[in-house]
């Protein structure tokens, strides 16, 4: 049986901007029982909003990705498909002092650590993070 997983309500979650047409496309994504292609998602999203592009449905999926909120598949057949992750990735910052633990997804944080891991040679797989921290001193 398959759960949909609610990508548009893991996205406010986790602070992304959730345009109408990035809402269209989380919304084929959760609904979807397969995993789709970009040309998938694209028919399935342009039959809600004929104005969508596939350059929007490419832009959105390498966003989702980024934040951990997609898995993307490479089956073999030339193709990448894509599906909601089980549990969305996200990090971790902890504050030292009162053991308060902040979950945060940081696009640009992602895509960094995946280009780090190919200068090195590799393709990321998988990565955890956590910061540790003291709130900073409030003025006034």
């Amino acid at each position: 049986m398959h759960n949909a997983i609610d990508i548009e309500a893991i996205c406010a979650e986790r602070g992304l901007r959730i345009t109408e047409q990035r809402r269209v496309i989380a919304k084929v994504l959760s609904e979807a029982t397969d995993h789709p292609d970009v040309e998938a998602l694209h028919a399935r999203a342009s039959a809600i909003d004929p104005k969508i592009s596939i350059a929007t449905v490419y832009r959105t999926v390498r966003l989702f990705e980024e934040a951990g909120i997609l898995d993307r598949h490479d089956f073999g057949d030339g193709r990448s498909r894509y599906e909601a992750s089980p549990e969305a990735h996200h990090d971790h910052m902890i504050d030292v002092e009162t053991g308060k633990v902040i979950e945060f997804v940081d696009p640009e944080l992602e895509a960094l650590q995946r280009q780090i891991a190919e200068k090195l040679g590799y393709r990321l797989v998988d990565h955890r993070m956590e910061l540790y921290g003291v709130r900073l001193e409030r003025e006034g």
